[in-house]
């Protein structure tokens, strides 16, 4: 089956009715939020199609969300937990930073993991993480495509610098004076959609005032702007590198106030390791009803 076709299969009212007494976590990173369903126990083949996963995420009727994770045993004997990632549209996702973050909290708070040092399985690989004085941190797959300059989207407005890079899945970087005054629905949705990108993009306006660096994000899946990206400040902390702008260790503060810290290295051959630290926090737990 293939990935459209896995997508679509629970999308029938037979599995809106299955999944009607699941138990499910509220979580939140930096105001990125999502609904965990554990599959480790009980299959949740049924969370996989877009329908249910759609009424889920839906504000006002579902329980509100960016995205669903499934977590589940892992495939490699090298992890200890496996977390699938959906966009709250039911599109599959390699990897979502923030959603990692919360799987590393609430595995650990479920005992599930060791929280000095655990492994996670994404759909980017095996990825290696840990609680860190109560917050959880992770090591993001080796990162290869990043580009200082774009020339093939062009620079709107004030913008300052338009760069590129995939961080788990890509993302497109623009340096602004103010990411207050950006227009991230009308800009982020056009560069989100550019001709140049064969997948799309989640795209991040990046500017800096005295307090430090700001970030705010339109994010693919979502199709409209959310309070925080992982991937995405990982993305842009790297383009800071690169256009000369902030050295190893950056901090960034998301459009819900929150902090994301991010360290990143680059190696002899130009790539990229980097690291992510920022909240995973348990909003509430509860039972899904009528979806």
């Amino acid at each position: 089956m293939d990935g459209l076709a896995a997508q679509m299969a629970g999308d029938n009212p037979e599995d809106l009715a299955m999944v009607e007494g699941r138990h499910f976590w509220k979580m939140t990173g930096s105001g990125n939020d999502f609904v965990f369903i554990d599959g480790r126990s009980e299959p949740a083949g049924e969370f996989e199609g877009a329908a249910v996963i759609q009424r889920t995420c839906a504000r006002g009727t579902g329980v509100g969300a960016d995205g669903l994770v499934i977590l589940t045993r892992p495939r490699s004997a090298a992890a200890d937990i496996e977390l699938t990632y959906f966009n709250a549209d039911g599109t599959l996702a390699d990897l979502c930073g923030n959603a990692t973050l919360c799987t590393a909290s609430l595995a650990a708070k479920l005992g599930a993991v060791d929280p000095s040092g655990f492994a996670i399985e994404t759909g980017t690989g095996v990825l290696r993480a840990r609680i860190r004085a109560g917050v959880p941190e992770f090591d993001l797959p080796e990162i290869r495509e990043a580009e200082a300059d774009v020339a093939a989207i062009e620079r709107g407005g004030d913008e300052e610098r338009l760069g590129f890079a995939v961080a788990g899945i890509p993302h497109v970087v623009i340096r602004v004076p103010d990411v207050a005054l950006c227009d991230v629905l009308g800009r982020g949705r056009y560069v989100r959609n550019h001709g140049s990108l064969e997948a799309g993009a989640n795209v991040n306006f990046v500017s800096r005032d005295e307090s430090g660096w700001h970030i705010r994000t339109f994010e693919r899946g979502v199709e409209g702007e959310t309070l925080a990206c992982g991937t995405g400040s990982v993305a842009t902390a790297i383009l800071l590198r690169l256009w000369g702008e902030a050295g190893d260790d950056v901090e960034l503060e998301t459009a819900s106030g929150a902090r994301l810290g991010i360290r990143s290295v680059r190696g002899s051959d130009g790539s990229w390791t980097a690291s992510l630290r920022g909240e995973g926090r348990l909003v509430f737990e509860g039972v899904l009803r009528d979806l």
